[in-house]
């Protein structure tokens, strides 16, 4: 197919500002019904992505984008963020993070258990971003609800500042995350752009869980 020459003098001023305005800034794109209709479709455990299969694969594989602002402030996020939690905590999972790609969306959010809180509560982190990693580095076993059986060795950096926006007020919040809980944010936030801990073994990965 061969491109035309388009005169945009021709073409009504709506238009033509849109074309102007195409490309520029950095919108978010709103979530769409297949992704409203994964959260909203049920009220419980959401189905854990494996990359066993081809298909699950290639999502997992595929980097996250943010929530909007709209969709941060709806019913759909508030349900993604429960059945999050729900999905980490069964004891079939009996995980202490998740990334929203794993269970089909994605979208930079994550759940991960706080260890360095009082009585290591979950909490969803919407439209992460890790900001700063620390020299000093920690290495020790990993294991992903996506891979099942598999575990193995991983440096990571001991110290790490996340940066999320919160859904209530829709500021950006910052945290200086320390220990294992920094290792668990690193883990999920490489789920969001792709990663998999597999590709940052130490040594050969064992079975394990």
């Amino acid at each position: 197919m061969k491109m035309r020459f388009l005169n945009v003098f021709m073409l009504p001023a709506v238009i033509w500002l849109a074309l102007l305005t195409a490309g520029c800034g950095d919108r978010v794109p709103r979530l769409t019904a297949e992704e409203t209709d994964l959260v909203m479709s049920s009220d419980g455990v959401m189905r854990v992505l494996l990359v066993t299969s081809p298909e699950d694969s290639l999502v997992l594989r595929t980097p996250c984008v943010d929530l909007a602002e709209e969709d941060l402030q709806s019913e759909v996020y508030e349900r993604l963020a429960r059945r999050m939690i729900a999905t980490v905590t069964d004891s079939t999972q009996d995980g202490v993070g998740l990334a929203a790609p794993q269970v089909g969306l994605n979208r930079r959010v994550v759940a991960v258990m706080r260890y360095d809180k009082p009585g290591y509560p979950f909490e969803v982190y919407p439209n992460i971003h890790i900001e700063h990693f620390s020299d000093q580095k920690q290495t020790g076993p990993e294991g992903c609800l996506s891979i099942p059986e598999i575990a193995g060795d991983v440096e990571r950096s001991q110290q790490v500042v996340i940066r999320y926006t919160d859904p209530e007020t829709l500021s950006q919040v910052r945290d200086t995350v320390d220990g294992y809980t920094a290792v668990i944010f690193q883990h999920e936030v490489d789920h969001l752009d792709g990663i998999l801990f597999t590709d940052r073994l130490t040594a050969p990965a064992g079975s394990g869980r």
